[in-house]
C-alpha cells in the first residue's frame, strides 16, 4: 500500500512539474528546411524542453518505448539521444546543430535512475565550459522536436554529419 501511495504521488509530481515546464518558444534563426543540415523534415528549431541544467545532477532513467524497447530519458521523461558522429566523450555538435539537438546539462554529478547504470553516467566539459552528460561513453542530447516525454522523433535522424540513436540502458545505440 505504501509503493501505491509513493507511485501515486511521484506520478502527480511529475505530472505537475512537466505541465508547469510544457511551453516552448519558437527560436529567432533563421533555417529554412531546405537549408537544414538535417536531411529530414524538421520546422525551425525551437527551445528544448528540458535542456537547463538540474541543481543536484540531472538525472537518467531508462523508460518503456513501444517500438524501440527500453531507452534512455531524462528524469522528465525526455528521450536522450547519441550522436554517431561524436567521437569518445567528446561532443562535436556545436553551432547550428546545437540548436536542433542541445546537449543534457547538468550541475553536479548526474544521477542514475530507474533502470539505468550509475557505471556508466560520466560528463565532459564542452567548449563554453557548460558540463555534458555522458552515459556509455557518449555526450547525450535532447532533439527539439521532442516536445512531450515519450516521443522519439530524432530517432535515425541524418543531420550535421551523422546519425542521431536512442541510447538504450547498456549504454548502445538502438538502431
Amino acid at each position: 500500500m505504501r509503493s501505491k501511495f509513493f507511485f501515486t504521488t511521484a506520478a502527480v509530481a511529475v505530472t505537475l512539474l512537466t505541465a508547469a515546464c510544457g511551453s516552448t518558444t519558437t527560436s529567432t534563426a533563421s533555417a529554412s528546411p531546405s537549408a537544414s543540415p538535417i536531411s529530414s523534415p524538421v520546422a525551425s528549431p525551437v527551445a528544448s524542453p528540458s535542456p537547463s541544467p538540474a541543481a543536484t545532477g540531472a538525472t537518467i532513467a531508462a523508460a518503456a518505448d513501444a517500438k524501440l524497447g527500453r531507452i534512455l530519458v531524462d528524469g522528465k521523461g525526455m528521450t536522450v539521444y547519441l550522436f554517431a558522429a561524436d567521437k569518445g566523450t567528446k561532443s562535436t555538435c556545436y553551432s547550428s546543430c546545437v540548436q536542433y539537438w542541445p546537449p543534457v546539462l547538468t550541475k553536479g554529478a548526474p544521477q542514475a535512475g530507474s533502470g539505468a547504470q550509475a557505471s556508466l553516467l560520466g560528463t565532459t566539459t564542452r567548449t563554453d565550459g557548460k558540463v555534458e552528460v555522458t552515459y556509455g561513453g557518449h555526450p547525450l542530447y535532447y532533439f527539439v522536436q521532442d516536445r512531450q516525454p515519450g516521443q522519439t522523433t530524432g530517432q535515425g535522424v541524418d543531420g550535421f554529419g551523422g546519425l542521431w540513436w536512442v541510447v538504450s540502458p547498456a549504454g548502445a545505440a538502438v538502431k
